[in-house]
């Protein structure tokens, strides 16, 4: 299920076994509905134990920021038993979370965890190498031109950043021009930390704050570094949640909450004995994730929001994971009959 911001799912008085998160299995946990973010892949098994009859399946999008429109309708699917019976006139809705209770989502998603067994084994780094810390935030330009037609705050253009860099598409391909060593494409300096420390999720910020920096900008990591990634959602114009996807590479998911992250508090509370592996993790509204992963992927990584807008306004960056000493450590040739740009 893929929506426009996050949505939750669910059948009347059934359970549903959610087994499997971004292609890893997980603990087995049943649950009356599914909390899913765009980009995420979720398998559920459906307990079909109700007496014979028709139910509905219902789903609905959830959205934390408070005055952002949204579609509030509920979608309705039709799940009928097979056999010999007369269905209910009116099937019965099942009861879903509200449109703007995130907290059901992020109870639903805490309940993540790897099989962490001999046959499915965890390998959380723990030396880690390399610490970044990225925000996540929604964030506006001034409008160009004379007629204001912009439809930000105070008439601003909306434009989004990571770390306060809004990302510009280059018109050659990141990867085509690493591979190629085309100079002039991108920046080898994206920042391991925002260029200021703030109350990131504090009810009102400055106005200066709002104003991003352009660039096409990676971050480039050695072959089988170890990284631990804080990824801080920020009130900055607007708070929101925001499902973060990596390219190339899966990840840990070690914590999760709410506020600014503490690094005397939140660390010694990390789970690294059976986190969850996923490639999309949504960074809760006003709050923070903690992912750790091993650089063992040569090649060029996109990290970006899975919100559309959220991307198409810049809250993307990209990792280089260069090669390592190894034949099978090192970056596979465009295949032959690559077709040309």
């Amino acid at each position: 299920m893929h929506s426009k911001n996050l949505s939750s799912s669910g059948l009347p008085t059934t359970q549903e076994s959610v087994v499997w998160i971004d292609v890893a299995y997980i603990k087995p946990f049943n649950s009356s509905y599914i909390a899913i973010s765009p980009g995420q892949t979720i398998d559920a098994l459906l307990h079909a134990n109700q007496p014979l009859d028709h139910y509905y399946m219902a789903a609905k999008v959830l959205e934390s920021t408070p005055f952002i429109g949204y579609d509030t309708t509920t979608t309705t699917a039709i799940v009928e038993y097979i056999g010999k019976y007369t269905p209910s006139s009116s099937p019965s809705l099942p009861s879903l979370p509200g449109h703007n209770d995130s907290r059901s989502h992020e109870n639903f998603t805490a309940r993540f965890r790897s099989l962490a067994t001999e046959a499915y084994p965890v390998d959380v780094p723990t030396n880690i190498s390399t610490n970044l810390f990225f925000t996540f935030s929604v964030n506006s330009f001034p409008c160009q031109g004379s007629n204001n037609t912009c439809q930000g705050p105070n008439t601003t253009r909306l434009s989004a950043s990571i770390n306060n860099v809004s990302f510009v598409n280059p018109t050659i391909d990141l990867l085509q021009a690493y591979y190629n060593r085309i100079n002039g494409v991108y920046n080898s300096n994206f920042p391991d930390f925002p260029p200021l420390e703030f109350n990131y999720t504090a009810e009102y910020l400055p106005l200066d704050y709002e104003v991003p920096k352009l660039g096409t900008k990676v971050r480039v990591l050695n072959y089988n570094a170890t990284v631990e990634m804080i990824l801080q959602g920020t009130n900055v114009v607007a708070g929101a949640d925001h499902p973060i996807h990596l390219h190339g590479q899966s990840f840990y998911v070690v914590g999760l909450g709410f506020g600014d992250w503490d690094k005397d508090k939140d660390p010694p509370n990390y789970n690294l004995v059976d986190p969850p592996f996923q490639n999309t993790i949504t960074v809760p509204y006003l709050g923070w994730a903690a992912i750790r992963f091993r650089a063992n992927n040569p090649g060029v990584w996109f990290m970006h929001c899975h919100i559309d807008r959220h991307m198409s306004w810049g809250m993307d960056m990209a990792f280089i994971t260069l090669d390592g000493n190894t034949a099978d450590s090192k970056m596979l040739p465009p295949p032959t009959d690559m077709p040309k740009c």
